[in-house]
């Protein structure tokens, strides 16, 4: 005899409950009873719930955990041991905020300046530095937040690399990797690629130019290395892009003038859109769109308390920024909501409340869609 799902209920009606579970219950849910773990953890129960328009954007972050500190503080004591970081997730439908349980055997928790991308509902953490000796690290990791656990991946082979471009495909299944420099500060044009199921690394055609602190996106079929700056040229950061063709697998040519400016391109971001979006000096969040011939546009300016956007994170229909505040320096964040654009209107943006545990510098972020 079949279990049923939900007793006493109709399968097709118990599987329209099952599916609209709130991601910040799926712990609870998975605790219940074997069928319920398995039922959550299969490909067919996101399918249903993305097909049915119930996935919900999750974003996360490499975040300092400021409870260490705030207790030295209140015992005004500092601390002498090195900061930790954790994952942090929020959930922009509901305002929750929770931390996913740390890496097994990593009680210093993830590495500084690692990079973070999403492929379906994982989220692969790649390299940084070990905050205990502050060594390149070559780690892979890689979270599941349907099942709560994580793995460790095949270490990423080259040479140790830091503030390289990362980005990862969905469709793909694959991360990609490219620039940033090794452990003698020489900027790298090599690159890589990690397929995520087959937890495998190759070898991709090294790009054109060196290109050290670079940006990466993934966007139409192609992996995008936005700036950074060669060996020779420290912090000079230029404008041009190179784009990996999936497809083709070959680098197309350099794009000059990708960027309005020669900056930092770590607020450099895709929406689901297409369009590209990038904090920009003078206050502003700016947009490049097609229909407007290649050119950047402000789309709004930042929010008055912001003195510095460290990221901005980009969901269908929102952008969140995070930053610095004005007075005090501490970590902001704010949502703008993209589907109030249009003509003669102003966008307006909406504070995020950032519980005190949850209030930590952060490093890294991206989204997924769960």
């Amino acid at each position: 005899m079949e279990v049923e799902l939900i007793p006493e209920l109709p399968e097709e009606i118990a599987r329209e409950c099952f599916i609209r579970v709130p991601f910040d219950a799926f712990r609870t849910v998975r605790a219940v009873c074997k069928l319920w773990k398995h039922d959550l953890e299969s490909p067919s129960f996101h399918r249903l719930r993305k097909s049915a328009g119930l996935a919900r954007p999750v974003v996360a972050l490499a975040q300092c955990d400021p409870t260490p500190l705030l207790a030295d503080k209140a015992k005004q004591q500092f601390s002498r041991s090195p900061l930790l970081y954790r994952l942090s997730l929020f959930e922009p439908s509901t305002g929750a905020w929770s931390s996913p349980p740390p890496i097994p055997g990593r009680s210093h928790g993830l590495p500084l300046f690692c990079q973070m991308a999403a492929v379906g509902r994982e989220l692969v953490v790649v390299g940084g530095w070990d905050p205990r000796t502050w060594a390149t690290s070559d780690e892979v990791h890689v979270y599941d937040l349907v099942s709560g656990a994580w793995r460790r991946g095949a270490r990423m082979p080259g040479p140790r690399r830091s503030f390289f471009a990362c980005a990862a495909s969905e469709e793909h299944q694959t991360v990609f990797v490219a620039g940033g420099h090794d452990e003698s500060k020489n900027a790298l044009r090599s690159a890589l690629a990690y397929d995520v199921a087959a937890d495998a690394w190759v070898h991709l055609p090294d790009m054109e130019q060196q290109r050290d602190e670079c940006r990466g996106v993934f966007a139409r079929g192609a992996f995008h290395v936005i700036g950074g700056y060669p060996t020779e040229e420290q912090a000079q950061f230029t404008r041009s892009a190179e784009a990996f063709e999936v497809a083709a697998w070959r680098w197309d040519a350099v794009e000059e003038g990708k960027l309005e400016e020669a900056a930092c391109p770590r607020t450099y971001v895709v929406g689901s859109d297409g369009r590209a979006y990038m904090c920009r000096q003078g206050g502003q969040v700016a947009v490049l769109r097609e229909e407007d011939g290649g050119a950047w546009r402000r789309l709004a300016a930042l929010p008055g308390d912001l003195r510095v956007a460290l990221q901005l994170v980009a969901w269908e229909g929102a952008l969140m920024v995070l930053g610095l505040r004005a007075k005090g320096g501490a970590q902001v964040a704010y949502v703008l909501d993209l589907t109030e654009e249009g003509e003669g209107k102003r966008l307006q943006w909406r504070k995020v409340e950032t519980p005190r545990e949850f209030s930590g510098h952060v490093q890294s972020a991206c989204c997924l869609e769960i």
